[in-house]
């Protein structure tokens, strides 16, 4: 029997990495597609416009064309999400690591700092933490990265103290291998498939909650184009002009959309398990 093709056997993950792609893509060549119109200038006498072919999607209160800034908005609001992702992926799987192959008063101060953070509702923290701090983009980043490394080090920690005493790891120890070796060579071997796979689903997530703290005020400040900032402007017209909020609450729930199932796409064909489970 020939073996399936990887699209037929995972067309979960094709069809909305395509997507992911074409989302991305949309982003870098902002530019291109804009025909170099700017995001942040506008005229007042074009300003509340309802969508038309010159205006797709409208314009603001500014006269900014809202096709403009969606698709700006995109570069603000996909990268801000993966830096976040990637920050709390290396500083929540270094510590889990860390406190799951050393144990004792490590493991117990790295766990008692995680069960902090959990301890307290997580976006309530950030916006706390983003107050603290200042409103910016790379405060919002940072709050969120505060309330939300636990997960990763809680789950790094779990899957290391799984290995940490099998034979294979013992025999490496008695052998005389240094501690570095070991953690490069077996502890984050073992975890980072999960872990990747964890990363992958919470972009969606993430891209929420940044978008929740821009929305509040805590995240990017006008007149830089952000979709949750873009909802915020738009939410004193929701009656009068609804494009203002229908067209940047539309770009989140798609891309949130794409991602999730990627995510879920990814962990087919990560965990053998999830696949045996389908």
């Amino acid at each position: 029997m020939e073996k399936k093709s990887f699209v037929r056997k995972y067309p979960v993950f094709c069809v909305f990495a395509v997507l992911a792609v074409l989302i991305v893509l949309a982003a870098i060549f902002a530019p291109q597609l804009t025909h170099g119109v700017n995001p942040v200038k506008g005229s007042l006498k074009e300003a509340i416009k309802a969508p038309s072919a010159e205006h797709p999607f409208g314009t603001d209160k500014m006269g900014r064309d809202i096709f403009t800034r969606v698709l700006y908005g995109a570069r603000t609001s996909l990268s801000s999400t993966f830096i976040l992702v990637a920050v709390i992926f290396v500083i929540g799987s270094l510590l889990g690591v860390l406190a799951g192959y050393f144990g004792g008063w490590v493991d117990a101060v790295i766990m008692r700092l995680a069960d902090m953070m959990i301890a307290f509702p997580g976006l309530v923290l950030a916006i706390a933490v983003a107050g603290i701090l200042g409103a910016s983009t790379q405060n919002a980043i940072i709050a969120i990265a505060v309330v939300s490394w636990p997960k990763y080090a809680r789950l790094a920690r779990s899957l290391v103290m799984k290995i940490r005493h099998t034979d294979f790891v013992a025999a490496a120890t008695v052998t005389g291998s240094k501690t570095v070796y070991m953690l490069w060579k077996y502890m984050f071997p073992n975890t980072i498939t999960t872990l990747v796979i964890t990363a992958a689903t919470d972009i969606g997530g993430m891209m929420m909650e940044l978008a929740a703290l821009s929305f509040l005020g805590f995240g990017a400040q006008p007149p830089t184009p952000e979709w949750g900032s873009m909802l915020n402007e738009g939410r004193n017209f929701m009656q009068s002009a609804p494009w203002l909020m229908v067209y940047p609450g539309l770009a989140i729930f798609v891309t949130v959309v794409v991602f999730n199932m990627l995510g879920d796409g990814l962990r087919d064909i990560l965990d053998p398990r999830s696949n045996e489970g389908r």
